[in-house]
C-alpha cells in the first residue's frame, strides 16, 4: 500500500514539561491539536500515533486514532527518533498484511506542537511528490536570531565573533541579514526507503534516514509552536484561543 501514512510520536517522559503531550492547550489535550492537523490531510488516510502512556493511547483512542504501543526502550530520552517510528511502520505493515513499497511517504508529527500552519502535511507531502525527495522537513526563518549574530562572551566578559574575524559580519540591521532557515518541528515526512536506511550513498549519522535528496517547505516565522518549556504552552494556548474566537468557535 502507497498511501501516505501518518505518525504521530507521543512519549509519556518529559524532563521541561511533564506530560506535556495531553497537557491541557486551549481546553484540549494538546496531542489533540495534532491529530487535528492529521486528519486535516487530503493525501494522507491512516493515521496512528505511537506512545508509552496510557493517558496518552486513551487520549488518542478517545479521538478514534489507531495507537501503537512504544516498547520502553523506545521511549526514553535518548532513543532516536527513527526507531520508534521504524517501529510503528512495521507495526501498521502487520496490520495491512505486508511491507511497504519503498516510495511510500511517512509523516512524523511531534505530538508536542499544537500549532502548526493550516495544510501543513499537503505542502510536504505535495513537495515530496512532485520532487522526488527522500525527505521533506519544514522550516522557519530564524530572524533576528541569526547565525551572523552569534557571538563568543568569555569569563571576563571579552566579546568576540562565533566565526570569524569580524563581529556580526559587520551586519547591522536585520533587513541586511542573508536568507537563513532552522527546522522548526512542523513536520517531517521521510521515504520508506530512507526511513528504513535503504538509500545509497548516506552517510551514517542520526539524520541518515533523511535520506540523499533532501527538501524544505518554509513557514512564516513563528507559525509553529512546539511545546518544549511552560511559556510555550502560554503561547500555544493563546494562539489558538485567539484561532476560535477569530472563526466564532466558543
Amino acid at each position: 500500500m502507497n498511501t501516505p501514512l501518518v505518525v504521530i510520536l507521543a512519549r509519556a517522559g518529559s524532563k521541561g514539561v511533564p506530560n506535556k503531550n495531553i497537557a491541557p492547550v486551549a481546553g484540549r489535550p494538546c496531542i489533540a491539536w495534532t491529530i487535528d492537523a492529521a486528519r486535516e490531510s487530503v493525501l494522507a488516510k491512516r493515521v496512528v500515533v505511537s506512545s508509552d502512556g496510557p493517558g496518552i493511547r486513551a487520549a488518542a483512542r478517545a479521538m478514534g486514532v489507531e495507537v501503537v504501543d512504544r516498547p520502553d526502550e523506545l521511549a526514553t530520552d535518548t532513543s532516536p527518533v527513527d526507531e520508534a517510528v521504524r517501529h510503528a511502520v512495521r507495526e501498521v505493515e502487520l496490520w495491512e498484511g505486508g511491507v511497504s513499497p519503498a516510495d511510500r511517504p511517512v509523516v512524523i508529527l511531534y505530538a508536542n506542537v499544537p500549532v502548526r500552519p493550516a495544510g501543513l502535511v499537503d505542502r510536504a507531502l505535495s513537495l515530496m511528490i512532485e520532487s522526488g525527495a527522500d525527505s521533506v522537513q519544514s522550516y522557519a526563518p530564524v530572524g533576528k536570531m541569526h547565525p551572523w549574530w552569534m557571538a563568543r562572551v568569555d569569563e571576563a566578559g571579552n566579546v568576540g565573533p562565533w566565526e570569524g574575524e569580524v563581529l556580526n559580519h559587520g551586519v547591522y540591521r536585520r533587513q541586511d541579514l542573508p536568507a537563513c532557515h532552522v527546522p522548526d518541528g512542523g513536520v517531517l515526512v521521510v521515504k520508506r526507503r530512507a526511513l528504513f536506511l535503504g538509500v545509497p550513498g548516506v552517510a551514517p549519522g542520526p539524520h541518515a534516514f533523511f535520506g540523499r535528496v533532501r527538501r524544505g517547505v518554509v513557514n512564516p516565522e513563528g507559525s509553529v509552536v512546539d511545546i518544549d518549556a511552560p511559556i510555550d504552552l502560554i503561547v500555544a494556548d493563546a494562539i489558538l484561543r485567539a484561532g476560535a474566537r477569530a472563526v466564532g468557535t466558543p
